[in-house]
């Protein structure tokens, strides 16, 4: 496959959008990016990118993005642990891809890659990190926007199987970085470790990745994935109080000491979700948040690695970029 042809790019003016749009203009690729009128710019800026308006819910201004394009990297995603209307996020995550996916196979496309999560796979009962085998079942999932990654991700692999759709899918782990500008539930934990208002922690663990090295991933499944198979673009697995030590250390801050029970913080959540209904604005600390605690979300990407060539650095350059970017935008005090 050569590698020059245009390539249409969904979320393009998010965190991971827009790192995977830096990554193919880096390596040569002509970009048109799909915005919904009401998303921020900035991360686009003085980018070369042809920009369409539109969203991926309109079919219109979806075959109007994929007109001409030969790859697409379908990227959007509704990423939140809450919502005051939850099928808001099933609609953006599921009927979003449908759409894209659809369109796509209309216009001909050659490749197809698309940006599921690891939230749409399988833990293992063993507690050893997790690969790509065994996708998590809908009914097991915790919160609208797990269930409506592993809809997403069914969806896609259907239409692989039935419709040939050229698709191949990635699983991203937990991305810190540079340019988080909403930010992502991550980013908010980043932000509120790194200002000092998080006092404690619960006994969990996730996989951290630096952005760009996840954009780095999408590149290689579209250049040398196999149509139709997952890849974990991953980086370290970490305990969340390890995470907030780090960070910690970053800001010069002391870090938190207070090891504190998920038992004990769901009045806490079910009060700040209560709140949050009627002001609008997410809360920080989640009822799904800590369901999703209960486990450590430890993944293993050796398959990107031996089939992708996929690398990841040190998880702690993704955390002082990240707090560096957050700090010089703004979100710190």
């Amino acid at each position: 496959m050569t590698q020059f042809g245009r390539v249409l790019v969904t979320g393009a003016s998010g965190f991971v959008g827009s790192a995977v749009v830096r990554a193919l203009l880096a390596a040569g690729y002509p970009v048109r990016a799909l915005v919904r009128a009401s998303s921020p710019r900035a991360n686009l800026a003085a980018l070369d990118v042809e920009s369409v308006e539109g969203d991926m819910l309109d079919p219109a201004s979806v075959a109007r993005a994929m007109a001409g394009v030969r790859f697409v990297m379908h990227v959007a995603a509704d990423y939140r642990l809450w919502s005051s209307d939850r099928e808001e996020i099933r609609r953006n995550n599921v009927d979003g891809t449908r759409t894209v996916m659809e369109a796509a196979l209309r216009a001909g496309v050659e490749r197809i890659v698309y940006t599921s999560s690891v939230a749409a796979l399988a833990l293992r009962p063993d507690r050893q990190p997790a690969g790509e085998t065994i996708a998590l079942a809908e009914a097991a999932a915790v919160g609208a926007y797990k269930r409506s990654k592993v809809a997403a991700q069914e969806l896609v692999e259907t239409m692989v199987a039935r419709d040939a759709l050229p698709a191949i899918i990635v699983n991203p782990s937990t991305p810190i970085g540079p340019r988080d500008i909403r930010p992502t539930p991550t980013g908010r934990i980043i932000v509120e470790a790194a200002s000092g208002r998080m006092p404690g922690y619960v006994d969990t663990g996730l996989n951290l990745v630096h952005v760009d090295d996840v954009a780095a991933g999408h590149l290689a499944a579209l250049t040398r994935g196999r149509i139709g198979e997952r890849y974990i673009l991953g980086g370290q697995n970490v305990l969340l109080a390890d995470m907030l030590r780090d960070i910690a250390n970053l800001v010069g801050r002391r870090p938190p000491w207070l090891r504190m029970s998920r038992r004990l913080l769901y009045p806490a959540a079910a009060a700040a979700e209560f709140l949050a209904a009627r002001t609008g604005r997410e809360p920080f600390l989640t009822l799904d948040g800590l369901r999703m605690a209960k486990n450590r979300m430890f993944f293993t990407s050796a398959k990107a690695q031996r089939e992708l060539g996929f690398e990841a650095r040190p998880y702690a350059e993704g955390l002082k970029d990240a707090v560096t970017w957050f700090r010089g935008a703004g979100y710190l005090r």
